[in-house]
């Protein structure tokens, strides 16, 4: 199987560091965010389900979990 096909499952109830502490290359992707967001949102939102971080910051909720699963697959 190639890590392309690994398969990862994350959720607009997961919290930030749920992501971050099973998947560390989406770390990066939180980083990418960071402008939009205008603030760190590992350092700011890291016990925040991904449904509220996308509320607070007004990001695309799919996009941004589609983002991070494609990083946590190179992980």
């Amino acid at each position: 199987m190639s890590s392309l096909d690994k398969p990862v499952k994350i959720t607009p109830q997961m919290t930030v560091l749920d992501v971050v502490s099973h998947y560390r290359k989406t770390e990066a992707v939180f980083k990418r965010y960071d402008a939009a967001a205008g603030e760190c949102i590992c350092c700011n939102a890291l016990f925040d389900a991904l449904g509220n971080v996308a509320d607070k910051y007004r990001l695309d909720l799919d996009r941004l979990i589609t983002d991070l699963e494609q990083a946590a697959r190179e992980d």
